[in-house]
């Protein structure tokens, strides 16, 4: 019997260690990554020259494209762009004579371009809705859509110069913002 108990023992080693292992049927690894962003812009023509008109006439042109690009990639991506202009006067070492911004009239017209997804709503998308610049007004909006996106719009201009304006080169501001 002696000699059948070390022989035993070794049975039982053996089998503990050939026994199968459990098999484990899945396991999991956590994955994580960023979406990025950046911001809320606006671009815009640095200058433009609409030309000269006589007093009592009338200057029409069109500004250049106005780019809103929104890379925020928000849930819910919308924004407003207004616009504003200030007094236009004359730089010529005199006193300035001023064309104030009651006779400067704005209209976005259409989107020339869009990309995203949305709605993009001009803000006067024809002359006959176009506006004075005596205060701010909405140029161009975004009501609904997520994600990253952009509008691209021409906005024209309609200056009505004063019969008693005085000749010379006029210099004013039109500011575009969005929000």
């Amino acid at each position: 019997m002696k000699k059948l108990l070390p022989v035993l023992g070794v049975a039982a080693v053996t089998l503990a260690v050939a026994s199968p292992a459990a098999a484990q049927p899945s396991a999991d690894t956590i994955v994580t990554f960023t979406v990025a962003t950046a911001n809320l812009t606006i671009e815009v023509p640095a200058s433009v020259n609409l030309g000269s008109a006589f007093p009592g006439g009338r200057l029409v042109g069109q500004m250049g494209v106005v780019t809103v690009r929104d890379q925020r990639a928000a849930a819910t991506a919308t924004w407003v762009a207004q616009v504003v202009a200030s007094d236009f006067r004359t730089d010529d070492g005199e006193p300035s004579e001023i064309i104030p911004p009651q006779l400067v009239e704005y209209w976005s017209g259409p989107a020339v371009a869009t990309t995203g997804t949305g709605v993009f709503v001009p803000g006067q998308p024809t002359r006959d809705e176009r506006v004075t610049l005596s205060e701010p007004r909405v140029a161009f909006s975004k009501t609904s859509g997520s994600g990253n996106n952009t509008a691209s719009w021409n906005p024209t201009l309609e200056i009505t110069i004063p019969p008693g304006a005085v000749g010379g080169l006029y210099v004013g501001t039109v500011t575009h913002s969005v929000s």
